[in-house]
């Protein structure tokens, strides 16, 4: 009975993630589920990026946690259209909390719509949102072998970002470990190393991301 109950949950999310994902090709938006553990550099990775942003691209910030809204808070500084989703328990996102948040941007003015979902690698995999694809954050400071010991949501990925570069040398990362993870769960993935501390690979990461766009 429960597998049948989650069945029809899961069928029902996308159903309506398929509604959202139409509805915003219509409007022209493209948007990014960001998924990645609690610390991986979520929130941190858009702070720089979006100001980064040409003048001709404007972007909105949907927030998912389980609390508060001092992410939220944070990305508002950077001037995009931001608005927060609280779980209140739940471990993720799903399409029908996106359709209700999307009633707060003023989506004719935005080309980019990023989703930061709630930080979890394990619930958020099964939950589309009707997002153009999906982009991983996993830092350095977690271990190399998170690719194969999750996954189910390191197979989504379109990009998988490689954060806090800054402190490999103070960790036991092994970059080759973690590559072959990837290469084994989702070879078609890009990857690129980033430093939200420090910039480093920011260039790439708004090359990757303005590319998309078209």
């Amino acid at each position: 009975m429960k597998v049948n109950v989650m069945s029809d949950i899961l069928k029902a999310n996308d159903l309506l993630a398929r509604d959202i994902k139409d509805f915003l090709k219509q409007k022209a938006v493209v948007s990014w589920n960001i998924m990645g553990s609690p610390g991986s550099g979520k929130t941190s990775i858009l702070e720089r990026l979006i100001p980064m942003l040409p003048d001709t691209v404007k972007a909105a910030v949907i927030e998912g946690d389980l609390a508060t809204s001092n992410d939220a808070e944070r990305i508002a500084k950077t001037g995009a259209q931001t608005t927060q989703i609280n779980t209140n328990g739940a471990c993720h996102l799903d399409a029908a909390m996106i359709r209700a948040a999307l009633d707060a941007i003023d989506l004719d003015k935005i080309s980019l719509l990023f989703i930061e979902n709630v930080g979890n690698l394990v619930c958020p995999s099964g939950y589309k949102l009707g997002e153009t694809g999906r982009i991983i954050v996993s830092s350095t400071a977690e271990g190399d072998d998170k690719p194969e010991k999750y996954p189910s949501i390191f197979k989504t990925g379109d990009l998988v970002l490689i954060n806090k570069t800054d402190l490999m040398d103070h960790t036991n990362f092994n970059m080759d470990v973690f590559k072959r993870g990837m290469r084994k769960i989702n070879p078609g993935a890009d990857m690129l190393l980033v430093s939200a501390a420090h910039g480093s690979g920011f260039e790439k990461l708004l090359d990757w991301v303005t590319q998309r766009l078209h």
